[in-house]
């Protein structure tokens, strides 16, 4: 198992982490180590312990908006397919409904060329 060397707030930590995980691990304690950074600005000194808990703080609740982000989008796109899948049964069922029409106009041309085919022989035959 790879091992790294990282360093946050100042401190450096060798970590282990899976094969091929470990620019990954580097980019995220690099991470980490900015939103400390970042809070010593805002704060000052207020011991490392403290901005550690305020940094993990702000990432958890990021997550936490970013889960509940994901959440909604879901939905939404749960809601999409619903209504895809009933849009596609009103096409179906016009294309049914046109369907049958459609045989109906058919069956009525031919009912006309029926009844209009012996008259017409019988125009025809006596010219």
């Amino acid at each position: 198992m790879p091992h790294v060397s990282v360093t946050i707030a100042g401190r450096q930590y060798r970590m282990a982490c899976d094969e091929g995980q470990e620019e990954h691990l580097i980019r995220l304690a690099r991470d980490i180590d900015e939103r400390i950074t970042q809070l010593r600005g805002a704060f000052g000194e207020i011991g490392d312990q403290r901005l550690v808990v305020m940094a993990a703080i702000t990432i958890a609740d990021e997550l936490a908006g970013a889960r509940g982000r994901i959440r909604a989008l879901e939905s939404d796109i749960e809601s999409q397919r619903d209504a895809r899948a009933s849009a596609m049964a009103r096409i179906e069922a016009s294309e049914e409904e046109v369907a049958r029409t459609i045989d109906a106009v058919a069956e009525r041309i031919e009912r006309l060329v029926a009844e209009l085919a012996p008259k017409e022989r019988g125009t025809v035959g006596m010219g």
